[in-house]
């Protein structure tokens, strides 16, 4: 099944992301939370894929066996950081092999994280637009592209960013899912310049729950998205005490849901971490999901 005939409901949906598992601990959590979140119904679940394709085998053996071994409808990224055109086909093909018909095409970030100096693989290509037409080539898949809601950090401003998305979009993507972020108005712009232009493909916003001192530095940091005042002001008297920081910091990250699906979002995509909980907790005081109960 695809994603855009997921995102097709009456009611608002939620996606989750994960990421591959580095060995057998790791392994055994991420399907602890695959198991606990699953009978919740998420629309899909993707799974990264690490810098410089270092992930890669152990991403496409994991979405292909959440696609064999569970109800879930996986998506799998691919980026095209330090590979040729021909790795990349390989990986579409491994990706199709595996039952998979969902992909997440990004350009991916440098060896030196967002802000770094962006070089091109020689036999490579350079813009997630190129990669989701490559896509688009090799098979009958449903494919996503990544947005920003305060524009890339690499971006001249905000019309170029989205300028951008419009290219990828152009080029065959059928939806986009944001950069995380802690307050709705630049996800709300976002969606607005989209519609300026006429497009209208669903435009998910993604959300990492606001758990630590660490989430709340460091997610906007890579993401480029504001910390808004008031929330800093509000979380960071709870910086000594991590059980009151992670009760308020999941009040505000679902105040922030509420907001967004109050303006008619069609879906909210949770960054996990590879832990059910907390997306679990959210899911059920949004009334999202199959059942409105925390599974066991």
């Amino acid at each position: 099944m695809k994603v855009t005939d997921r995102l097709r409901h009456d009611r608002p949906v939620f996606s989750v992301e994960f990421f591959p598992p580095k060995d057998e601990a790791g392994e055994a959590e991420l399907w602890r939370a695959i198991r606990r979140l699953e009978p919740l119904d998420p629309a899909f679940v993707s799974v990264t894929y690490g810098a410089g394709g270092s992930s890669r085998d152990r991403t496409i053996r994991t979405t292909g066996r959440i696609a064999t071994e569970t109800t879930l409808v996986p998506m799998a990224h691919l980026t095209a950081v330090s590979h040729s055109v021909a790795e990349l086909r390989h990986v579409i093909g491994a990706y199709a092999a595996a039952g998979i018909g969902n992909i997440l095409a990004v350009r991916g970030d440098p060896p030196g994280g967002p802000l770094g100096d962006w070089v091109a693989h020689p036999e490579g290509l350079t813009y997630a637009d190129e990669l989701v037409r490559l896509v688009r080539r090799l098979g009958d898949f449903c494919v996503g592209v990544a947005a920003f809601p305060y524009g890339h950090p690499r971006s001249a401003d905000t019309e170029a960013d989205t300028a951008r998305l419009l290219a990828k979009i152009r080029a065959g993507a059928d939806f986009a899912i944001t950069q995380l972020f802690l307050e709705p108005e630049g996800f709300l712009r976002l969606r607005d310049r989209l519609a300026a232009k006429g497009c209208d493909v669903p435009l998910l916003p993604g959300i990492m729950p606001v758990l630590s001192v660490r989430t709340l530095r460091r997610g906007p940091e890579l993401s480029g998205a504001p910390v808004p005042p008031a929330v800093l002001e509000r979380l960071e008297r709870f910086a000594d005490d991590p059980v009151a920081f992670r009760a308020a910091g999941l009040d505000v990250t679902a105040e922030l849901c509420a907001d967004l699906l109050a303006e008619g979002v069609q879906g909210l995509h949770f960054y996990t971490l590879n832990r059910s909980t907390a997306t679990a907790e959210l899911v059920s005081r949004l009334g999202l999901g199959a059942q409105a109960t925390i599974p066991a």
